[in-house]
């Protein structure tokens, strides 16, 4: 295993910022690590770069304790912190150079070189970094983070700030990572955890909600569909609300319902129906796919 979490608490003062958190990564896989603002994942994070220590329990990076072997742990993983922490007075290659330097690499000026292509700096690699768009920073970070070649990459938040194009660049970048790396992928936005990862870690209030993959975690973690109908003149809701399996009906303008439903009852037919009994045309009826955002909202809402 690349990354193994086993029993993880942290406790700042009497407040419980993770609460026995367990869960393994293996080599080559690209997990999504997702919670609500102060669910525990930087935290977490810290801790599997060696930055902080945890309370209790013991975690691993490729077969080092990242306590008692805190250097080799460093070795071996990138880290894109969320503040992406920069000197904006030096040049890109300057400071890319100077990270290397501080692994001890060879051949530095090739190795930056390499991570100037990679992360697409080349427009902009002779200016400062306090220079740069808050993108091209972001794409600074990343190749600190690869710089070093390292075996797990942990990037928290590594899209922030991109536009679609930066944005389609970087996700196919992790996503080739990903083939020979492990990597822990943090990030707000659902859309690019549905693109890159195969499997999701959620944690909410510093316990872990779930851990699955992506197919598996939509199928088992939604108990509701949500259907939108339109019909041609108003419907009594009550009408609708008696349809098996329906749980809660909204109007959504006029003559236009949104309903949602258990996820064993396909309701469309049922909606067809009503409107042959009332007299009414139904001009629109479509059932909405379950996506990451709502098992997330499913799992971390109070």
């Amino acid at each position: 295993m690349s990354i193994t979490v086993r029993q993880i608490t942290k406790l700042y003062g009497d407040q419980k910022a993770l609460d026995n958190i367990s869960f393994e990564i293996k080599t080559g896989e690209i997990v999504g690590f997702l919670g609500p603002n102060g669910a525990g994942k930087s935290t977490m994070m810290k801790i599997l770069t060696g930055y902080i220590p945890q309370t209790e329990g013991k975690a691993t990076v490729c077969g080092f304790d990242v306590n008692e072997e805190s250097e080799a742990v460093k070795r071996s993983v990138g880290y894109l912190p969320e503040s992406n922490p920069l000197y904006f007075d030096m040049y890109v290659k300057e400071y890319l150079e100077f990270i290397a330097g501080i692994y001890g690499l060879k051949n530095k000026t090739a190795r930056v070189n390499d991570m100037v292509g990679i992360t697409g700096l080349t427009p902009e690699q002779h200016k400062k970094i306090g220079q740069l768009s808050k993108g091209y920073k972001q794409r600074v970070g990343l190749a600190q983070a690869l710089i070093h070649d390292p075996q797990v990459l942990i990037l928290d938040e590594p899209t922030s700030g991109l536009d679609p194009n930066q944005l389609a660049d970087i996700r196919q970048l992790i996503i080739e990572l990903g083939r020979e790396k492990t990597v822990m992928l943090s990030t707000h936005i659902m859309q690019e955890v549905e693109a890159i990862c195969g499997r999701v870690i959620i944690i909410n209030q510093g316990k872990l909600a779930a851990d699955d993959k992506m197919d598996a975690l939509r199928k088992n973690k939604i108990s509701t569909h949500t259907f939108y109908a339109e019909y041609d003149k108003p419907v009594d809701t009550q009408k609708i609300k008696q349809i098996k399996g329906v749980r809660r009906v909204e109007t959504a303008g006029a003559n236009a319902y949104v309903i949602e439903a258990d996820t064993q009852f396909d309701i469309r037919t049922d909606l067809f129906q009503l409107a042959v009994k009332e007299g009414l045309t139904l001009l629109t009826v479509k059932k909405s796919e379950q996506n990451l955002e709502d098992v997330f909202r499913s799992l971390t809402k109070k």
